[in-house]
């Protein structure tokens, strides 16, 4: 079935909606304000999916020829949004803020400040992993999620990585996945290899990189040079090893500590938590200006990195082990705490811990606004009032929001 609408808004996603025969239809692709042409491809009773298949009447912020050769519905799933021009991207950004937290979180007038844009909006993952394509070439997978796109070239990958790139020969049947990591201030570059048997390549290097090999078990095996890179954020260098987290967007990354220093605000005389700490990019910044700072993480190996890179701070503790864990039993008082979960964010369990400990500020870094909305809701049910969320352009070109929220506990002066 085909339909002819116009478009209303922009959805969590990245798909816009609008209202056709009584359903609202998302559409991929599209842009608020457009007249466009679609067909239905998965209907329900009260909203449907959409393809795209005509623009009838553009947006002025469409592009009209989107940079990447790989763009679009039949092609890589990496970006959805380089048909958008990119002042317009970040108003898009604010409005799913807004909507989600509205929403999911029942905040009225939500407290979002403008989108913080990327000083590079293209060329700025330190990261990227691609899949091999059977057919002796490697890729992403496809915007369908149907099999892998061999690709060519990579419009958002950090000049290292695909320098690094378009020197690799890989051929090897049992491959499963290769992960390509970089430190923008340093230069450092890595490759980690994951197959099929977990039996590790013979490989050959002459490259100035590292190769790492990784078990299905999560065990990283260094095969070549070392088993992690170095990078430099807010005056200091961070160890990363091979199964450890860091941020993709290193620019980003440095504005993103100076707003959870801004919110978090700590004195000499205060206590900080930091959950879901990795490899101590919050609190190990924070530490210095906190009078005892805890890092709680539970990967054994961001917590070796956390270890070496808390070198000389004497007031910072490590605790490796879950976050629900670790707060079961706190009984120390908190007066900063600074979260950073996973995309599908805190369990009940933590949220709960939260409320009991009632810190004079939570500062909460988030990756996916609906979570974020979900999880505030619940903590403002408590004993915290939602003072802003600060969203930052973290992944251009992509549907996905990075945001950084402050909450005060109601009674704290």
């Amino acid at each position: 079935m085909t339909a002819t609408l116009r478009l209303t808004g922009m959805a969590h996603g990245g798909a816009a909606p609008g209202r056709y025969e009584g359903r609202l239809l998302f559409v991929p692709y599209a842009i608020p304000g457009e007249t466009v042409r679609v067909e239905i491809v998965e209907a329900h009773e009260r909203w449907a999916r959409a393809r795209l298949l005509e623009v009838v009447e553009a947006s002025p912020d469409r592009v009209a020829d989107p940079p990447c050769p790989h763009f679009g519905p039949a092609g890589c799933g990496g970006c959805q949004w380089q048909h958008i021009a990119y002042p317009a991207q970040l108003t898009y950004k604010r409005e799913v803020v807004c909507d989600q937290l509205a929403r999911i979180g029942k905040i009225v007038d939500p407290p979002v400040r403008a989108v913080m844009p990327s000083p590079m909006p293209w060329g700025y993952r330190n990261q990227v992993q691609l899949r091999p394509t059977g057919e002796g070439t490697l890729g992403f997978v496809r915007a369908s999620s149907a099999g892998v796109i061999a690709i060519r070239t990579c419009p958002i990958m950090h000049p290292l990585l695909a320098e690094l790139f378009e020197q690799l020969d890989l051929d090897f049947a049992d491959l499963a996945r290769l992960t390509l990591r970089a430190g923008v201030a340093t230069g450092d570059q890595m490759a980690l290899l994951e197959t099929l048997e977990d039996e590790p390549p013979e490989i050959a290097v002459d490259l100035p990189l590292s190769v790492n090999f990784l078990l299905s078990d999560g065990t990283p095996v260094t095969l070549v040079g070392n088993p992690w890179i170095a990078e430099a954020v807010a005056g200091r260098f961070w160890r990363i090893s091979a199964p450890s987290f860091f941020q993709v967007n290193r620019d980003m990354a440095e504005r993103l500590v100076q707003v959870v220093r801004d919110f978090a605000a700590p004195r000499d005389t205060e206590t900080l938590l930091d959950l879901y700490a990795g490899v101590g990019l919050f609190g190990l910044t924070l530490a210095p200006l906190a009078g005892r700072a805890y890092l709680v993480e539970e990967n054994p190996h961001a917590v070796a990195d956390a270890l070496e890179n808390a070198a000389g701070q004497e007031n910072v503790t490590l605790l490796e082990g879950p976050v629900e864990e670790a707060l079961a039993d706190w009984a120390e008082p908190v007066d900063i705490v600074v979260l950073d979960p996973p995309r599908g964010g805190c369990t009940p369990d933590v949220l709960a811990a939260l409320a009991r400990l009632s810190p004079a500020r939570i500062v909460y870094v988030s990756c996916d606004p609906a979570t974020l909305a979900r999880d505030l809701r619940r903590l403002l049910e408590g004993p915290f009032r939602l003072l802003e969320v600060q969203p930052l352009d973290m992944f251009p070109q992509t549907y996905h929001i990075e945001c950084v929220a402050l909450l005060r506990f109601d009674d704290f002066p």
